[in-house]
């Protein structure tokens, strides 16, 4: 069976959190997030971004099972560590659409699913108005011992979707590394196109 992707509604996003709470706690396990998960926070910190005024959640489905799903949320709207680099730096954070998770089960990447996940968020963004997508991602140094052999990062795939790292637009946000006992700052650096 096909894969669909499709934008749900915001009065249906509240029935797809439970999936992509499992899938947050599935997909940023892996490197580099290394994200040990916890089920009562990713559902409370999805239905915070749900009643997001045009929050938009982008959905994969084979069959009914969500495989993958991506949001995207005015950056107005977002906590104050999200906001607080552009606040800074002078940016005009009413006008810029902030792209959450992009998560996507390992035995469906490299279908184009990623290219589409960004086809209807950078559409979402446009239809509120934005004129700037902007994304972040966590920074790990390349000798960490977690590092698996042959791992080749997004870059490559994010600037050729016109996005590009934005010198100084870092953040840092804290949680629990898979294997770690307490919570640990981790550098986010910021990632934006005009759109």
């Amino acid at each position: 069976m096909a894969v669909t992707v499709e934008t749900l509604p915001a009065h249906r996003i509240e029935q797809a959190i439970d999936a992509l709470a499992r899938l947050r706690i599935a997909v940023f396990a892996e490197w580099p997030y290394l994200y040990a998960g916890d089920a009562d926070y990713e559902r409370d910190y999805l239905a915070e971004f749900a009643v997001a005024p045009e929050a938009a959640l982008i959905v994969a489905r084979d069959g009914d099972e969500i495989v993958g799903a991506a949001t995207a949320s005015p950056l107005a709207a977002q906590k104050p560590e999200f906001k607080a680099p552009f606040v800074t730096a002078g940016w005009d954070i009413a006008r810029t659409f902030y792209f959450g998770e992009s998560v996507l089960l390992p035995g469906y990447r490299g279908q184009g699913i990623g290219h589409a996940f960004f086809d209807h968020r950078e559409a979402a963004s446009r239809a509120a108005g934005a004129r700037v997508a902007t994304f972040c991602a966590v920074q790990r140094p390349a000798d960490h011992g977690l590092r698996p052999a042959g791992y080749r990062p997004l870059d490559a795939f994010w600037t050729k979707r016109g996005y590009a790292k934005v010198e100084g637009l870092v953040t840092s946000f804290d949680w629990l590394d898979i294997g770690e006992t307490q919570e640990t700052p981790h550098p986010m650096q910021f990632w934006a196109r005009e759109l």
